[in-house]
């Protein structure tokens, strides 16, 4: 759970406009404020942060692809019409990689969709899906991660995706042509 949390901390921060209180980052991050003062304490020796306000947005981004991990839990499916059967859900997930990059840049082709969903759904997502295509290696993934991944996503075009410093992360995590689409987004931070 410590990765989890430090990554909670940086999404909070990284998806902020505005300045937070450490009681504030602790609420929306779902972790105790003990651990949201020794985080800020580390990034603050590395000079990522200034109390709670990060320092480079792109170096504390960098920071978190460095402590991230590619997520190992996931399911894959073969689906026809995937959007559809995303659109017409009524089940939470958010986007991300190739088709969430899609949407947002237009620069990969969306050659799979990955989707992140919660734990609690896993048996109603594959239900649904198996009921629209088969199971096995295809053009659709779920992703089992924790739950606050899907912190400060948004609804673009009837699709949830990830907010745009996750979708970074999972990009850079996801290797090859998708490091460069990263890299590509990361200019705009």
């Amino acid at each position: 759970m410590r990765g989890d949390k430090r990554e909670r901390i940086l999404r909070v921060l990284l998806n902020s406009d505005e300045t937070l209180s450490k009681n504030e980052i602790s609420k929306r991050a779902e972790c105790t404020r003990q651990w949201v003062i020794l985080f800020l304490k580390e990034l603050n020796r590395k000079k990522l942060v200034q109390d709670t306000i990060p320092s480079d947005r792109k170096k504390l981004l960098e920071y978190w692809i460095n402590i991230s991990e590619k997520p190992r839990e996931f399911r894959s499916y073969m689906v026809r019409k995937p959007l559809e059967l995303l659109t017409k859900s009524k089940l939470d997930y958010a986007l991300t990689t190739y088709q969430a990059e899609n949407i947002v840049q237009h620069y990969l082709f969306p050659s799979r969709i990955d989707i992140y969903i919660k734990e609690s759904d896993l048996e109603s997502w594959h239900s649904l899906i198996t009921k629209n295509g088969l199971y096995g290696k295809g053009n659709f993934r779920i992703i089992i991660k924790d739950d606050h991944v899907m912190y400060g996503k948004r609804k673009i075009n009837k699709l949830f995706m990830v907010s745009v410093p996750q979708l970074i992360v999972d990009l850079t995590k996801e290797g090859v042509v998708c490091q460069e689409a990263a890299e590509m987004l990361m200019k705009r931070i």
